[in-house]
């Protein structure tokens, strides 16, 4: 169980860091991901071990994501209003979203291994492990690059929301939440219910157009 601790460890140690530092780049699990990272390369550690060894936190991924319903439910009747919008900008995020991962790597003449991971990225981690089977893209290598994608999103899109002058909540919310998932909505809940809510409906919409993507081209 020493991995266990050590990941719950490096989870709080990011947790009091982003106390202490609020800033975009102290992440909780942007600091996570990298010092469990470190761990493995340095005690030279499979992944099939550490992912063996975690797998009790892993169980916990599913009940996570289905309890962002509940800000959606609480906020139901203002999200009922804004459907047109909310729908409209989720599904335009997640297809540009995966246009850029599915072209990009074309041009850059990636492997195929690469490309086919590429084109669940947009969605959450589940969804992309599952989705895995059907691209035959590598499971590890498909959930790495969600992982990665959220990570990404969630450290550079709000401040580029800002710099645009994006500041309603719903609209924050559901640009998170198509292109970043999880961890977007994590960090959209940082900004308040409202934004959290927005990106709870993003993910689930982006989870359901990568899922369809998926099902036309394969």
């Amino acid at each position: 169980m020493i991995w266990v601790s050590l990941t719950l460890l490096a989870f709080v140690l990011g947790l009091l860091l982003q106390w202490r530092r609020p800033t975009p780049l102290t992440n909780p699990t942007l600091i996570a991901t990298l010092l469990v990272a470190g761990g493995l390369l340095l005690s030279r550690t499979p992944y099939q071990t550490y992912r063996h060894e975690v797998e009790p936190i892993s169980a916990f991924l599913t009940p996570a994501v289905v309890a962002l319903a509940v800000p959606m439910y609480r906020l139901r009747a203002l999200l009922a209003r804004q459907w047109p919008a909310l729908v409209i900008g989720g599904l335009t995020g997640t297809l540009l979203g995966v246009g850029t991962d599915t072209l990009l790597p074309h041009l850059l003449n990636l492997p195929d291994e690469s490309r086919r991971s590429l084109m669940t990225a947009p969605a959450t981690s589940p969804v992309a492990l599952q989705l895995a089977h059907f691209t035959q893209a590598p499971p590890v290598l498909a959930a790495t690059l969600a992982v990665l994608s959220g990570l990404i999103g969630a450290l550079v899109l709000p401040p580029f929301l800002t710099l645009i002058g994006v500041k309603h909540p719903l609209a924050r919310g559901i640009a998170l939440g198509s292109v970043s998932h999880g961890v977007g909505t994590a960090r959209a809940r940082e900004e308040g219910e409202q934004t959290g809510a927005a990106s709870s409906i993003g993910m689930g919409l982006a989870a359901l157009m990568v899922t369809l993507v998926v099902a036309v081209l394969g």
